[in-house]
């Protein structure tokens, strides 16, 4: 059943990217082709010792393309899929941009509630899985939804056996070799209709289904390639999941669109991660703090050749100017600040000219042709220095929600996209995140940013990580608690707030409690997972 797309784009806008550019007439698919034209030898991916070349992207991607056909898969139809960081995610995804289908991709963590709601709003057709991966067999997982899930038609099983009423992937994929498609079986592919179906990785409330289309998802693309100066020579290697923003972009979009080179990680470790740096000669990244922290521990560590990696885009997570720094003089390469969202994916960051100086304490500026602006409550623009939400504008930004009554709250009347953030921006156009919204505690009355706290905490030399997490007070309303974890001793509260008094940190900003953990839960994209840390604690109480 194809997905009814509603948006929110106001014509004005994209009348507005056309005419300057921004939006080609061209398809993922059109510019896929040009690509394998242009670097049919070179390799387009490395999946531990599997690599192909783009003409062996583009074969297999069409025999899917065709297997899909068979099955009925039509324009519009959504392919979902729970795919680890495999060369079969990749193909998947240029297979159904190829139809003009749907992608949709689930976090391979995703169990039972979630997949429920996902595929049930997302209205796929088809679902690839893997057999098994790590703790789950996806096969008895999905077989169990499968009578709630009337429009789910197929299922497709990677490198395992396919149960009854399952199909093998590869099988489907060879049973296409050799066919070529039919003169006028092949119809030319809208580049304004959706590509992208994400869900963000819900907390409170259940996932939004965040949608892209061929036109926001090449412009992203285009001004990574400008801001970022990528060329056919870049290899990315990318640890984030390829059913994440993040690996859509950089391991699936880049090398389709640029020919770049992306070298997939299944499973994270900062030591095969230096390994694979030095083996295959990464020259790019882009990730959380999580991965920069610890390739830049290791490296410290180990002294491996990493002389190639010339880029590290750091975002997704609250990003510490320390630990820019110290991955700038461990790594020897230019690490910097991104910032962006699954529904905007790249707002802001600091070029080749600035990164030096402004990519260590603030998130750069807006990647043009995007816009950002600071409001104040009432939606009023602020001067230089004002802070409030951050809202951004641009050729890059979704379209909507699947669930387009979510998109009058994203969106304001004249199409900027409510990130929800909060920020200021200085007299250049710097942007400088101070916090989330709802990230913050409210003492008293007083307004507390997590994000200063953070910064503030981290800064403290037996400290590796911290977060604060607003808990429920009788007294203030809410309490600030300090979840941290050490890189060695102990830390009391009364040692920390000596420290924080040090910095100059108001009395009222304090912390009123610490706890030291060993590790801070996180999502699959290597975010702290602040829903997750703050229910522990409410339940430890």
């Amino acid at each position: 059943m194809p997905l009814v797309s509603p948006t929110a784009l106001r014509p004005e806008d994209a009348r507005r990217y056309r005419e300057a550019g921004h939006w080609a007439a061209r398809s993922l698919a059109d510019g896929f082709a040009r690509t394998c034209e242009a670097h049919g030898d070179r390799l387009a991916l490395i999946d531990a010792d599997f690599r192909l070349s783009f003409a062996e992207l583009d074969r297999l991607s069409r025999q899917l393309e065709l297997g899909l056909r068979s099955l009925g898969v039509v324009p519009g139809d959504v392919v979902a899929y729970q795919l680890p960081n495999w060369w079969e995610a990749v193909v998947t995804f240029l297979a159904a941009a190829r139809i003009g289908a749907v992608a949709n991709p689930v976090l391979p963590i995703f169990r039972e509630r979630e997949l429920r709601f996902i595929l049930r709003q997302s209205g796929a057709s088809v679902l690839v899985i893997p057999g098994r991966f790590r703790d789950c067999d996806h096969r008895t997982l999905i077989g169990d939804l499968r009578n709630r899930l009337p429009q789910l038609d197929h299922v497709l099983v990677a490198r395992d056996e396919a149960p009854p009423g399952m199909q093998s992937l590869a099988q489907l994929v060879d049973s296409s070799r050799g066919s070529a498609p039919q003169p006028g079986d092949m119809p030319t592919v809208d580049p304004t209709r959706v590509l992208l179906l994400m869900y963000t990785s819900g907390t409170t409330a259940a996932p939004k289904g965040v949608l892209h289309t061929h036109e926001t998802l090449m412009a992203e693309v285009r001004s990574l390639e400008r801001v970022h100066r990528l060329t056919p020579a870049d290899v990315t290697l990318m640890p984030s999941p390829l059913t994440h923003i993040s690996g859509v972009i950089h391991a699936i979009l880049s090398p389709a669109l640029l020919g770049t080179t992306a070298v997939l990680m299944e499973r994270w470790s900062p030591q095969s991660g230096l390994r694979l740096i030095e083996r295959e000669r990464v020259t790019y990244m882009v990730g959380a703090p999580t991965f920069l922290q610890q390739l830049a521990d290791d490296q410290c560590r180990k002294g491996h050749d990493v002389s190639s990696l010339r880029l590290f885009s750091c975002g997704g997570a609250d990003v510490s100017a320390d630990l820019i720094r110290r991955a700038r003089r461990e790594l020897g390469c230019i690490a910097k600040r991104v910032y962006g969202s699954t529904e905007f994916p790249t707002i802001s960051t600091t070029d080749a000219t600035d990164a030096d100086t402004m990519g260590i304490e603030t998130e750069g500026r807006a990647i043009w042709p995007a816009e950002v602006r600071i409001v104040d409550d009432v939606g009023c623009p602020l001067p230089p220095g004002g802070v409030g939400e951050v809202q951004a504008r641009g050729p890059e930004c979704f379209v909507g929600y699947a669930d387009a009554a979510l998109n009058a709250d994203a969106f304001t009347a004249d199409g900027w996209f409510r990130t929800g953030d909060l920020g200021c921006l200085d007299a250049a156009g710097y942007l400088r995140i101070t916090g989330r919204i709802k990230e913050i505690v409210i003492r008293k009355g007083e307004k507390i940013s997590v994000r200063e706290l953070e910064d503030l905490i981290a800064q403290h030399p037996a400290v590796a990580e911290a977060a604060v997490v607003a808990l429920p007070d009788a007294n203030t309303g809410e309490r600030a608690c300090a979840v941290v974890r050490l890189h060695r001793g102990t830390l009391t509260l009364a040692e920390l707030t000596e420290f924080l008094r040090c910095q100059g940190l108001a009395q009222q900003k304090l912390p009123e409690q610490i706890l030291v953990c060993a590790e801070l839960p996180r999502t699959e994209s290597g975010k702290v997972h602040r829903a997750a840390l703050r229910q522990q604690l409410l339940s430890e109480r």
